[in-house]
């Protein structure tokens, strides 16, 4: 059959290669090279990841993982970034050694250790930390301890990468605890919040990427806040967003005209691009802490956050 139309050809291979290298070549047109259909990335608040991971009987994992939605061939909860739940039993150890530039972390329950390479962190409830990838690191636990945690490890995935580690290595073992959340959160609450702002929110950085304001090469942290009986207005951005509902009764999101209910320690997903909105009907302050891959689009100059 005679093909008339440039972008129903097949991929096109070299004629007679005269080498391996020759050989690997592909040849695609303007008009076959950019019609693949990629699965969206869905709307969902995740809601039996948690309940699993708080009623575990076992040191473990409870991944995050849609890859099967989004036709990725490794875990991934967005195509960047995969979050998991993490139970460490009482006096049990759990390997947190993940092939990733940095996880973040989120202390849900419990109280524990942290080991870093050299170094150590007790950590408790409602602490933030956050772990470079490729170091030797784990969790032990002097009671059962629960953990929410994001990571870019499938971005490393996507491009087959790994970690780099010691003194060239992009991050480092950042603790930050409850205490100091609190102070620092209140201190920002001390201010007036303006209509160019989405509301008073916590930024977390660390010293080595403090110029970029970033937690992480290509991840940013946030813990937000909602004052009883508010909400933030509807706005996009062109990153992805994890977000993990940290108090709030009732609370909502609205991904996309789509309402997703609120549940403690809920995931919630926000597509890129997505028009979203986050409420709080209740009597007490709402708080969700955010993770999302904005870090690409802040450097690309491409984040493209503007409200409705």
């Amino acid at each position: 059959m005679t093909i008339n139309d440039m972008a129903e050809m097949p991929v096109q291979q070299p004629r007679a290669p005269k080498t391996e290298a020759e050989a690997r070549g592909r040849y695609f047109n303007s008009g076959n090279a950019f019609n693949i259909k990629l699965p969206p990335v869905p709307p969902r608040i995740l809601r039996d990841e948690p309940a699993k991971a708080m009623a575990k009987n076992a040191t473990g994992w409870v991944l995050c993982d849609l890859s099967q939605e989004l036709g990725c061939p490794f875990p991934a909860t967005t195509p960047l970034m995969l979050a998991r739940y993490a139970t460490v039993l009482a006096g049990d150890s759990l390997d947190t050694t993940l092939t990733c530039t940095a996880s973040i972390w989120y202390v849900i329950e419990g109280s524990a250790t942290a080991y870093v390479g050299e170094e150590t962190a007790a950590l408790g409830k409602g602490d933030v930390f956050l772990l470079p990838g490729g170091v030797e690191s784990r969790i032990e636990a002097s009671e059962t301890a629960v953990f929410w945690a994001v990571g870019n490890d499938p971005q490393l995935a996507f491009e087959k990468a790994a970690p780099i580690t010691g003194a060239e290595a992009a991050t480092g073992f950042v603790h930050f605890p409850a205490t100091e959340i609190e102070h620092q959160l209140d201190l920002v609450y001390q201010r007036d919040a303006n209509d160019t702002t989405s509301g008073h929110a916590l930024i977390f950085s660390a010293a080595q990427t403090e110029a970029s304001r970033n937690i992480a090469p290509t991840l940013t942290l946030s813990l937000n806040t909602l004052k009883p009986h508010s909400f933030q207005p509807p706005h996009k951005h062109n990153s992805a967003a994890l977000t993990l509902a940290v108090a709030g009764d009732p609370a909502y999101s609205m991904v996309d005209e789509q309402k997703c209910d609120w549940s403690p320690w809920a995931t919630l997903l926000t597509p890129p691009a997505a028009k979203h909105s986050h409420h709080n009907d209740g009597d007490s302050r709402a708080e969700f802490l955010i993770v999302q891959d904005g870090g690409f689009y802040y450097h690309a100059r491409t984040m493209g956050f503007e409200f409705y």
